[in-house]
């Protein structure tokens, strides 16, 4: 049975406000991914920055946990449609761990990598001034594996396919270079204010 001009209660305004076109509003945290859940110690964990396959500078997990921390709290969008208010995550800022490294940026780029190889592309001007972290914790706990722990990029002013699981390192590259689903038809930048879902939107 087909209803004709139903299209269901419209979100409060507030919400309305909060809500990127496309989007709908959930209070669940769905897990999206690839294939089984990588199992990632933080015995064996290390995170690296690279220019090419150049290591600049490498961490493990207990050095990684001296650096700098930051918190930061607002809304997630997912590029299947969901919204999540006010989640709270810790970690590491892109600028804090530059500092730590004592680098400036080589490249305008950047491919994010994780442990189960799937990437994701960035802008460096996406990710400093405050805009990115490496998460360790959600919600005042550490992030679960489902949800990408140990450790995983969060770029939330972008699609949160961009905030990549698993996360091993940061590879600086020369050009903007498509990574796992730029290459299969999504969007280089992912903005969900412009429902930037796909290439060519």
């Amino acid at each position: 049975m087909a209803t004709r001009g139903f299209t269901g209660r419209p979100p409060a305004a507030a919400i309305r406000e909060r809500l990127p076109p496309g989007q709908y509003l959930t209070d669940d945290f769905p897990v999206l991914q690839l294939g089984p859940t990588p199992r990632v110690s933080t015995e064996g964990w290390r995170f690296t920055l690279r220019q090419g396959p150049r290591p600049l500078a490498s961490w493990t997990w207990e050095e990684f946990a001296q650096l700098p921390r930051t918190r930061w709290s607002g809304d997630i969008h997912c590029v299947t449609k969901w919204s999540k208010f006010d989640t709270a995550w810790e970690g590491v800022s892109f600028d804090d761990i530059l500092a730590a490294a004592g680098l400036e940026a080589p490249t305008g780029f950047l491919l994010a990598e994780s442990h189960d190889d799937y990437t994701t592309n960035l802008p460096v001007a996406d990710l400093t001034g405050g805009k990115a972290m490496v998460a360790t914790h959600y919600d005042g706990k550490p992030i679960p594996p489902d949800h990408g722990g140990p450790a995983r990029l969060l770029v939330p002013h972008l699609y949160f396919w961009k905030s990549a699981k698993w996360v091993k390192g940061l590879r600086f590259t020369e050009r903007d270079e498509a990574g796992f689903w730029e290459l299969r038809g999504y969007h280089m930048y992912g903005d969900p204010w412009r429902e930037q879902r796909f290439s060519g939107d």
